[in-house]
C-alpha cells in the first residue's frame, strides 16, 4: 500500500524518528539516510554530548526547507509573512522577510563569478519594477539582491529568476553562499588563470548536491585568479588563489590553486594558509571534501561559534587537514612557500574606468555605483549599453559596483556618453573608488545606523574639499556581522547607538578604525575612536586624511602604511592638531 508520502519525504521522516527516539531514550532506530543523513546525525551527536540545538538546527530537523515549496506557495497565495522560523528556511531560496524595516521580503541572487548577461540584467530590471521597489543592490558577494517585494509576489519572483537562467538557490542561510571569482577574468592582461570555469563548476556541483545545503552555518568560497581586480578570497572560509610554482617544489611547475581556509573578518581573522596547492580541475573536488568536515564537525548548538573557524580553533590546522584527507582518500600535495612565485598585485582602480583587455582593441569600463545601487531604468540602461557596445557580459564585483566588457575601441567614448546618460559614472575619485557600505537600517533589522545615507554624506564632503592622490578603502557596516567588512579597510565605520541622556532617544552613531588591509597587507584595522555621531563622521575622516597628507613619509606611501607606523594615540594626536 501506498503511504502518501515521496522517497525523499520518507527518508527524512527516518530521521526523525531516529532524533526523536535518541532524545526520549527509546529503542535504537535505523541511522538516518539520503541526502540529509550526515546533518541530522551531526544533531544527533550534539545531543548526545549534551547540547541545546540551537533553534535553527531545530527548524531544519523539524522541517527541511526543500520540503516545504508548497507551503510557501500558499503563504504567498494568502498574501501572508513568515514567522520567524519560515522566515529561516525560506532564506535557503533566497527569500528574506525583512520587517520591521521593511514590511516586505529581499530577494537574494547567486550567479557564478559575478558574471550575468545583458538580456537577464534587464530581465531583472523589469522584475525589479513588477515584483519589488523599481531597484537592486550590488553585495560584496558580487550578487544582486532585490528589495521590497509584497508576500504575494515572493514565489512568482524566485520562479520568473529562474526563468532567467539564474536562480536564488541556496543564497542565503547556513548554505554554502554566491561564489566568487576575479570579475575580469578571461580578459585580464595580468592573470594566472581564468576563474570562470572553476566557479561554476563549484556553483553547480553545490546546486545539484542537497546535501550540501544545510550547514551549521554560512559557508563563503572564492576564486582569485591573480587579475588586476581582487577577490578578497583571504576574507573566505575557503579562499583558491591561483600562483605559479615554479622547478623544485615537488609538484609538477605550472599555475595550481593555493588554499586558504577559515577566513571571517568579521571575527577578526583572515583565511590561514594551508601550504597545500590543489590543481585548478581539482578545487571542487577539494572544496567538497573541505565543507563534509565542517557538516560533520561544526558547532550546532552555538551560533556564535558555528563558523569554520571555531572548528579551526578548536581541533587546530593539521587535524583539520588530515580529516579532509581523510574523506578524499588521498594525501593533499603541500609545498614551500618559497617555490610560490610572487605575484603582481591588484590595481586598487582597475574596477573603476576604462581598462584594455587581454584582447587586442578590446576593454572593459567600469560603472561607478552609489553606495551600490542600481534603479530599474539603470539596470535596464547598462544592458542595452553592454549588448549594443560591448560583448554582452555584465560583472559583478565585491566593491559593490560593475564591469562592462568587451567594448571596442571605436565604441568606448558611446559607452562612457551611455553611461553619463544613465546618471551613473565610469569616472571615480579615490574615494568613491574604495566605498563600501552595507544595507543600513533602511533595510535591515541588524543595523544600528543609516550606512549607505552616511557613505554618501561622506564622499560628497570630502570630495568637495581636496583631491586625494592615493586610493582609500572606506567601508561602513551596521553591526557586528560586518557585511561591509569594516575590520579590512583603510578606514572602518561600525554602526552604534550613542546615549544622550535618560529623556532622550539614542542617535545613529559610528565607531571608527583605522589601518586595515587585505591581499598582501592583511591587518585587522585597530579602533581610534568610538560613539561619532553621523553628522560628525565626514568631518572625522577628513581630520584622519588632512593627517595623512600631511604627515605621509613619501607621496607615494599608502593611507595603510601611513596608519601602521603610528600607535593609535599618535594618529588621534596628529588628526587633532591638523583640524586645529
Amino acid at each position: 500500500m501506498s503511504t502518501g508520502f515521496t522517497p525523499e519525504q520518507q527518508r527524512y521522516l527516518e530521521g526523525l524518528v531516529a532524533g526523536v527516539s535518541a532524545v526520549a531514550g527509546g529503542p535504537a532506530a535505523a541511522e538516518p539516510t539520503g541526502p540529509d543523513a550526515a546533518h541530522l546525525i551531526a544533531m544527533k551527536k550534539a545531543e548526545a554530548e549534551g547540547g541545546k540545538l540551537a533553534d535553527p538546527e531545530k527548524f531544519k530537523r523539524q522541517e527541511h526547507p526543500f520540503d516545504a515549496y508548497e507551503r510557501m506557495k500558499q503563504q504567498a497565495a494568502s498574501g501572508d509573512y513568515p514567522a520567524p522560523q519560515d522566515n529561516f528556511r525560506w532564506r535557503f531560496y533566497g527569500l528574506f522577510y525583512v520587517a520591521p524595516n521593511q514590511n516586505s521580503y529581499m530577494c537574494r541572487l547567486r550567479m557564478p563569478n559575478g558574471i550575468l548577461t545583458h538580456w537577464q540584467m534587464a530581465g531583472l530590471g523589469r522584475l525589479a519594477d513588477s515584483h519589488g521597489g523599481g531597484y537592486a543592490h550590488i553585495t560584496t558577494r558580487a550578487n544582486l539582491q532585490i528589495r521590497e517585494i509584497e508576500a504575494a509576489n515572493a514565489v512568482s519572483m524566485i520562479e520568473a529568476i529562474q526563468d532567467l537562467g539564474l536562480c536564488t538557490r541556496g543564497s542565503g542561510a547556513d548554505n554554502i553562499r554566491n561564489v566568487t571569482g576575479t570579475p575580469t577574468a578571461g580578459i585580464d592582461p595580468q592573470e594566472l588563470l581564468d576563474t570562470r570555469s572553476y566557479t561554476r563548476d563549484w556553483h553547480f556541483h553545490i546546486l545539484n548536491d542537497r546535501s550540501l545545503y544545510g550547514l551549521p552555518r554560512k559557508f563563503n568560497v572564492a576564486f582569485d585568479g591573480g587579475g588586476k581586480v581582487g577577490a578578497l578570497e583571504d576574507t573566505n572560509d575557503i579562499g583558491f588563489q591561483a600562483v605559479e610554482v615554479d622547478e623544485g617544489a615537488g609538484v609538477e611547475p605550472g599555475v595550481w590553486f593555493r588554499v586558504a581556509i577559515g577566513g571571517i573578518t568579521g571575527h577578526k581573522d583572515f583565511a590561514r594558509d594551508t601550504g597545500i596547492v590543489v590543481r585548478p580541475s581539482e578545487a571542487t573536488q577539494v572544496a567538497d571534501a573541505i565543507v563534509r568536515v565542517f557538516i560533520d564537525h561544526g558547532n550546532r548548538t552555538d551560533r556564535t561559534k558555528a563558523r569554520l573557524k571555531y572548528l579551526l580553533d578548536a581541533w587546530g590546522l593539521e587535524r583539520f587537514l588530515e580529516a579532509v584527507e581523510q574523506k578524499l582518500d588521498r594525501k593533499l600535495d603541500r609545498i614551500d612557500a618559497r617555490h610560490i612565485k610572487d605575484r603582481i598585485p591588484p590595481d586598487r582602480m582597475a574596477h573603476l574606468g576604462v581598462h584594455s583587455q587581454r584582447q587586442a582593441g578590446l576593454n572593459w569600463i567600469g560603472v561607478v555605483l552609489p553606495s551600490g545601487k542600481l534603479t530599474s531604468a539603470q539596470m535596464r540602461g547598462l544592458a542595452d549599453v553592454s549588448g549594443r557596445l560591448g560583448d554582452g557580459d555584465i560583472r559583478l564585483t565585491v566593491w559593490q559596483n560593475l564591469i562592462l566588457s568587451g567594448v571596442a575601441d571605436d565604441n568606448v567614448p558611446a559607452a562612457v556618453q551611455a553611461i553619463d546618460d544613465l546618471g551613473l559614472s565610469t569616472r571615480a575619485t579615490s574615494i568613491r573608488a574604495g566605498l563600501v557600505s552595507c544595507t543600513g537600517n533602511t533595510g535591515c533589522k541588524f543595523s544600528a545606523a543609516d550606512t549607505k545615507g552616511t557613505a554618501e554624506l561622506i564622499a560628497e564632503y570630502i570630495e568637495s574639499r581636496f583631491d586625494l592622490d592615493q586610493p582609500i578603502n572606506i567601508h561602513l557596516t551596521g553591526c557586528h556581522h560586518s557585511c561591509a567588512q569594516h575590520h579590512i579597510s583603510d578606514i572602518g565605520l561600525l554602526a552604534c547607538k550613542i546615549s544622550k541622556g535618560e529623556n532622550a532617544e539614542p542617535v545613529e552613531g559610528f565607531h571608527i578604525y583605522v589601518g586595515g588591509g587585505f591581499g598582501a597587507n592583511a591587518t585587522i584595522g585597530r579602533e581610534i575612536w568610538q560613539d561619532v555621531e553621523n553628522a560628525d563622521c565626514p568631518a572625522a575622516i577628513e581630520k584622519l586624511l588632512v593627517a595623512y597628507l600631511a604627515y605621509r613619509a613619501s607621496p607615494h606611501e599608502s593611507f595603510f602604511e601611513f596608519a601602521n607606523r603610528y600607535p593609535v594615540e599618535t594618529l588621534v594626536k596628529l588628526a587633532e592638531e591638523k583640524a586645529a
